[in-house]
């Protein structure tokens, strides 16, 4: 059966691929903006005002929300300290208050969220039922996953802890694909901490399965097989033809970064996609080379 499933974020990293897999399977995606509609799939929103038509939302089948000021721009001042959380508030806030009020709500929401959610948890598996850690984007997608909660009285609600997500065009791997380009990558850190990484298009795959899936409440998307962040970096490096060898310490990066070096770059998660693996999802790319090559 095709949907109609209206996408928040629906011109970014994440929701271009979403919208390309759904054209291809068929559906029709619909992408929210906030300006005038120039097209025939999109949709007007200003979620600053907390403003959407709830015809937008009564006509859809599904609606994803991917919204929020990108985690990988760097430096985090506190401004844009400020714009990540907001942003992600008001879009999230603005689409589920609608969903409740609606009065023929779509068959599911799905939420962003991150696997940031967790902190720093060296030495433990992460699963959905693991608790909050500390740090800036824990406290971030805790209130994010809050704001979805409203819609859950009209809607199957799912918070989708995305992991670092790997693929060509942006992300949270960007930056480093650039350092590695200019020869300059190496050990972040001790390297040892464990990266919770996923695909692109398994990323957008796995968006896809929610949609049809009966699962609720938070969802690990994150690759079956977590690495070191220096099999990362190494993998990355070989695979462009450039040195892994110049180190950055834990205490540069801190000193430099400062949240976003902890949560970032040196936080350690061993973040399980078991439930996700369990309700049916199979991997494109089951191993880190494998998503490289997607780059």
């Amino acid at each position: 059966m095709t949907k109609t499933v209206l996408i928040a974020g629906g011109s970014g990293f994440i929701g271009t691929e979403l919208a390309r897999q759904l054209e291809a399977e068929g559906h029709t995606p619909l992408i929210l903006v906030r300006r005038p509609a120039r097209t025939a799939t999109e949709r007007s929103w200003d979620p600053e005002a907390g403003w959407i038509k709830t015809s937008i939302i009564d006509g859809v089948d599904a609606v994803v929300n991917l919204s929020g000021a990108s985690i990988s721009r760097l430096p985090w001042t506190l401004p844009y300290k400020r714009e990540i959380l907001q942003s992600r508030l008001q879009a999230t806030g603005t689409l589920a208050e609608a969903i409740r009020r609606s009065d023929s709500p779509p068959a599911v929401f799905l939420s962003g969220s991150a696997v940031g959610f967790y902190g720093d948890r060296p030495g433990e598996t992460l699963t959905e039922s693991s608790s909050q850690g500390t740090g800036f984007l824990a406290k971030v997608t805790d209130s994010w996953e809050r704001a979805a909660a409203p819609a859950a009285e009209a809607t199957r609600v799912v918070t989708m802890r995305t992991g670092l997500v790997i693929g060509k065009g942006g992300g949270a791997l960007k930056p480093l694909a650039l350092i590695a380009k200019a020869g300059l990558a190496g050990p972040l850190g001790s390297g040892e901490q464990i990266w919770p990484w996923v695909s692109l298009r398994d990323e957008a795959a796995a968006v896809r399965h929610l949609l049809d899936s009966s699962l609720e409440g938070p969802v690990n998307l994150v690759g079956p097989r977590p690495v070191a962040a220096a099999v990362v970096v190494r993998e990355l490096t070989e695979k462009l033809g450039k040195p892994y060898w110049l180190p950055a310490p834990a205490w540069a990066l801190k000193a430099a970064l400062a949240d976003a070096g902890r949560d970032l770059l040196l936080a350690d998660q061993d973040v399980s996609s078991q439930k996700l693996m369990a309700d049916g999802f199979e991997f494109a790319d089951g191993t880190i080379g494998s998503a490289l090559e997607q780059l």
